[in-house]
Parts: C-alpha cells; structure tokens; sequence
C-alpha cells in the first residue's frame, strides 16, 4: 500500500480538477466551487507565495473555515511551503509558541485571530497577510512539481508532560497513505458526498477534505455546529458519507431531531477523535439508521484502524476500534518492548507509510516515541476482543484528554494555572462527561491567606488559552497526590471529584 503515498496532495487534486472541472468540490454556508474553480483560486494563491517563500518554508494558516482557507491551503503546498494549520481561538500566547516552535516566515489568517495575530508577527518579524484577496489576484502561475511526496506538506503540533507543544512534520507521503488506505477500506468514490462540522485545522477535518479533493466528490463543510443545521445539510445535499465526533453524535441524539426519509443515501457515519460509548453508539444508530463506524489515529501515525465496512456488527462492538487498515502493521508491547503473548495488553504500537518519521527538530523526544526496527509508540494500551479480534483501547499511558474530539495536555494548562497569584500548584485531568467525553477539570493547592475563586482562575486561564483547553470545574485540595515515583496520581485526582476533600 505504500504506492498510494507516491503523489502530492495538490497534484492529485489538481488531476481532478484538470479531468472533472464542474463537478462540485466544496460548499460552506451555501457557497460552492467546484473542482476546477478551487483549482484556479490555488494557483493563484501558489503564485504569490511562490514570489515569497522558498520550498520547504513554514506558512501558518489562521482563520475560520471557508473556501479560501481550502484555496490558501492548496496554495501553499503547490508552492512548496509546509502549513502550519492554527486554530483561530488561539490567544496571543498560544500564536507566540507555535509560531516560535515552527519557525514560520509567513502567515495568512483573517477574522478576529488577526488582530491578535499582528502583535504576535511583529516580534516574530513575519509577514503577515490579512487581505485574503491578495494573494487570489497574482497572475503568475508555477510548475506542479516543485516538491515531491516525501517533503513535508504540514507541521502539526501535538503537546506532551511538558507542556511545550512538539511539531509532528508529516509530508505528502504520510497524508496520502492515510487517507487513501481509510477511502479504500470504506469505499470511497467519486459520487461520494461528504458533510461535516469539523475544524480543518484539525486532522480529523483535514482528512475528509483531502479525501474530497483526491477522489472528485464532494464536501458539504458546516463552519458552525447545530444539530439541525447539520441534519438539514445532510438531507439536502444527499450525503452518502458523514464525519463526526462522540461530542457532536451527542449532541444530535439529545436534540433527538428525526433525520428526514430524503436522508436514506447516508450510507457510512464515521466516529473518531474519542471513545465511542455504547450507549452513544445505540442512540446515534437509532437517529442514523445505522451504528457509526469507529476509526482510530493518531497526529503522529494518521488513520491507523477502523471497523470493517458493511460488516454487521452488534452494539458490543462499540468499544472497540476496529482492525488495521491496508498496508500497516499493529503490535501490543510489553515494558520490555517485547511482544505481549496471545490475550494480554500491551502499548499499542505502529509500523508503516503513514507514520512520521520523527519530531521536528526534538532527537531526545523521537528517540523516545520509537522502539526498535521503526515501532511507533502510541502510549495507548489496548489488546484484542476476543469475540471479534478487533482492537479495543484499555486506557492511555499518555495524559492527553479528550475533549469534545480535541486533545488537551495536562501540563499545558497546569503551566497557566500556576501562573496564576492564588495558585501554589495545580493538577489537571479528565473526567467522564456525558458531552464532552472527556471535562477539563482542575485540583489547585493554594497559597496560604487565599480562598478558592474558581471563576477567577477559570477567567484566567481563558485569557491565556484556547477556551477548549480551559477547565470547567476547579477544586481545592490541601496536596496533590502523588505516586511512589513522585507523579500526581491522576487517577486519584478522578476519585476524588465527588470526595469530601474536593470542596
């Protein structure tokens, strides 16, 4: 399956483009373009970056989903540049560190995250472009080749016990893998219509419209969430495909809208991001008319399993993650970085086409995510169903929490609370919650002479963090508890959300 690696993003589509020019490519908020127009606004866009960037510079991307943000997007890549994709909440510190951690010379962005983008450029000395229509001005188009498959396409960024944010370089190679081996296992085609309502900055999000544009079909793209706008797109489109977190199947089950008769061309609902529950999953199935297929990934490793297409499959099977797509390979690892023996738990780990190669400009943090002969090391224990042989997650050695399908990092938000005058140390972890999968909760131990203001500290944290990231609840504990190796025992923390200790 590594042959399907062989391309570039924006050399596929551009294959498309040049073959089925009309045929709808992207519709947001009832505005559409099709293949050849989106096609066009890129070379547009790829001929003024060209004039500014050199193959292989950093352009950071910030602003709300709209059919710009795709043309934008395709520009960079068919100049050469690697995208560095923002989430437009982020404040002024957030844009400080990613920036600094990308080494990005060039940013696009528009809407609110521009003006606090502009403070942030400055010292940074980037150029910023906030006049979108600039760059779909210039005339002066450029080769399709100027970088191959194994060149990096985008900088992600993922966080870990540090709180510093680690650059996950993933180059077309790694995104066409992905991507191409999930559409093969589910059957994607060209007559496909994809609706969602997630972040493009996001892989999850990005991922649907790389399949879009690579195969011809079509995205019907919410920029904001509501479970009737999202129910009305997919029957007035004839969606065949739709992608969604637990949170937002949550969300549609609660607001229990029936999904209208003209809605029967749904054919495949995806989950991913998060746990699907088995509960969620039977209420989703009961609203669908069918049971979401679970996918799991990784920032680092792309789409890595799924459940099997058209296979029936009980409710029982909601806890489980499926098995691995086409082309990679799937251990469970012991302490000792051996193999676990039949019917035990292990490190889920990942050997292929679609995992990275290592992190961006980190060897002591690459060294560490990789065992021997290239294993990638998820940090999440699974083992296998018995009944099935599918995958299933126990728990994740990692302390990433999941929140509404987006990854939050302990430390990163501990590091802000304990900024914070009335905080001496702070603790972060996730909580079951029945909307978000996951709730952002906070233990501080306080200075002496100060009282709990949960508010407050909820108010600063806001000021310095996405708002995704900030803890809905804060308790006050006289300690942290700690493990024998000096850790916060998170697990701890959990047990004691409802104790008397926790006031």
């Amino acid at each position: 399956m590594a042959g399907l690696g062989e391309a570039t993003i924006h050399g596929l589509a551009h294959g498309v483009a040049l073959r089925e020019p009309v045929r709808p490519a992207i519709s947001i908020d009832g505005v559409e373009l099709t293949h050849g127009a989106l096609d066009d606004r890129a070379s547009l866009a790829a001929g003024w970056l060209a004039a500014h960037i050199a193959p292989g510079d950093r352009v950071l991307i910030a602003g709300a989903a709209s059919l710009d943000w795709a043309a934008c997007y395709l520009g960079t890549l068919r100049a050469g540049g690697v995208a560095v994709l923002a989430n437009p909440a982020y404040t002024a510190a957030e844009l400080d560190e990613l920036i600094g951690a990308s080494g990005a010379r060039l940013a696009v962005a528009w809407g609110d995250v521009a003006g606090t983008l502009a403070e942030v450029a400055r010292r940074h000395r980037l150029v910023l472009v906030t006049a979108v229509a600039e760059l779909l001005t210039h005339k002066t188009d450029i080769v399709m080749d100027r970088v191959q498959p194994g060149a990096i396409a985008v900088l992600a960024f993922t966080s870990g016990t540090t709180g510093r944010p680690k650059g996950v370089p993933l180059t077309h190679r790694n995104l066409l893998a992905s991507i191409r081996t999930a559409m093969a296992a589910w059957r994607w085609s060209h007559d496909d219509v994809l609706v969602h309502a997630l972040p493009l900055f996001h892989q999850h999000g990005l991922g649907g419209l790389h399949a879009t544009l690579i195969a011809g079909s079509s995205l019907h793209l919410l920029p904001h969430f509501t479970p009737a706008g999202l129910l009305r797109t997919v029957t007035d489109s004839r969606a065949t495909v739709l992608f969604a977190v637990p949170t937002l199947y949550q969300r549609l089950v609660i607001a229990d809208e029936a999904l209208p008769a003209a809605a029967k061309d749904l054919r495949l609902a995806i989950s991913g991001s998060a746990p699907l529950s088995e509960h969620l999953a039977t209420g989703a199935a009961q609203l669908l008319g069918r049971i979401p297929l679970v996918r799991y990934g990784t920032t680092e490793s792309g789409l890595d399993t799924s459940h099997v297409y058209h296979e029936p499959r009980e409710l029982g099977l909601s806890g489980t993650i499926g098995v691995p797509l086409p082309g990679l390979e799937v251990r469970l690892a012991g302490e000792d970085g051996a193999e676990v023996e039949a019917g035990a738990d292990g490190e889920i780990q990942l050997r292929g086409p679609q995992v990275f190669g290592g992190y961006w400009g980190d060897v002591e943090a690459t060294a560490a995510a990789f065992a021997a002969e290239g294993w990638f090391r998820t940090g999440d224990i699974g083992g296998l169903d018995s009944a099935s042989g599918h995958l299933v997650i126990r728990g994740r050695s990692k302390e990433v929490i999941v929140s509404g399908g987006m990854n939050v990092f302990p430390r990163e938000v501990e590091i802000v609370l304990e900024k914070h005058p009335s905080v001496e140390e702070a603790a972060v972890a996730g909580i079951t919650d029945e909307r978000w999968g996951e709730q952002v909760t906070a233990w501080v131990v306080l200075e002496p002479g100060h009282a709990l203001d949960a508010d407050a500290l909820i108010a600063h944290a806001r000021s310095m963090l996405a708002a995704y990231k900030c803890p809905k609840q804060v308790f006050s504990l006289h300690a942290l508890p700690h493990n024998r190796a000096g850790k916060v025992d998170r697990r701890k923390l959990r047990a004691s959300a409802g104790s008397p200790e926790a006031r």
